[in-house]
Formats: structure tokens, C-alpha cells, sequence
């Protein structure tokens, strides 16, 4: 018996059935280690919009991102300015793929707004910063971030 036409015998792969977790290891993002198991990436977008949220995040020594409505973001804006550093605001309200980023961060490990990011790593939300501060450690992470140069403690 003659076979008129080539046969595969693999199995067709198709890109819908490729999740996150069996690509191959060059297009595994490092920044994703922390990334939770039990969390599902529904689509290549939220992987983008991840990368997009880090890139940004480690661009400048001080990056805030936040909503323009939003009382708390407010407020750490004014906090880490108050120290003489100049943040990076993103409004997500504000962008066009702000949804998205939005979507991506709970994923960092920032599930509020805002998500800020001092020295190229993610420190966390408000909680987190006003911990910082409490604890009289925000001036010496501004100062190791070159966010500013020297602090006067009173």
C-alpha cells in the first residue's frame, strides 16, 4: 500500500492548547518567580500587561502606580515627595491599557492600588509604605533608590 500523501504521526499543537506553565523555559519571565500557581493567566494580554507593570516599575528609582480618584494614592504621592523625591505617577485611569495593568498587579503580589515600586522592586501598596514609614525606614530606601541624596532625621 502506497501513501499518496505525507502523514504526520505528531499531533497537531495549536496555540490554544499552550498555557504559561509548558512553554519553554526562553519565554519565562524572571519577574515572575513570585507569580502564584493557584493563579490562572487567562490570555497573552495579562502576560504583556505584567511585563508592562515591571518594565515600567524599574525604569525610575520611584514609581507610583495609582488612580486619579483615589485618596490613598493620593496620599503616598505626597508622602514619598515630601522626602524631596520626585515619583513616576502612572493614573492607570488615565492610560489606554491601565485596565489591564490593573488586572496584572494582584499577580505581582499588589492586590490595591497603589502599587509602588522604590529601587526597581515592588514594595507593596499603601500598607506597606506607611509600615516603611512608621518604622523609619522610607528615608534610607529613598536614599538607596538615588530617589534623593541625603535625609535629615530631626
Amino acid at each position: 500500500m502506497f501513501l499518496t500523501k505525507k502523514h504526520s504521526l505528531q499531533p497537531k499543537l495549536h496555540s490554544r492548547d499552550l498555557d504559561f506553565y509548558s512553554l519553554p523555559p526562553f519565554f519565562t519571565y524572571p519577574h515572575l518567580a513570585t507569580f502564584q500557581p493557584s493563579l490562572q493567566v487567562s490570555s497573552c494580554s495579562s502576560i504583556l500587561a505584567m511585563d508592562s507593570v515591571m518594565a515600567l516599575g524599574t525604569a525610575k528609582p520611584v514609581v507610583i502606580f495609582s488612580k486619579s480618584n483615589c485618596c490613598m494614592s493620593h496620599s503616598i504621592q505626597t508622602l514619598i515627595s515630601s522626602y524631596g523625591a520626585s515619583p513616576t505617577v502612572y493614573e492607570l485611569d488615565e492610560i489606554p491599557n491601565g485596565q489591564q495593568m490593573e488586572k496584572a498587579l494582584p499577580g505581582l503580589g499588589c492586590p490595591n492600588l497603589p502599587a509602588v515600586f522604590i529601587g526597581k522592586k515592588l514594595v507593596g501598596g499603601a500598607r506597606e509604605v506607611m509600615s516603611l514609614q512608621v518604622r523609619g525606614e522610607l528615608a534610607d530606601l529613598l536614599i538607596e533608590a538615588k530617589a534623593i541624596f541625603f535625609w535629615n532625621k530631626k
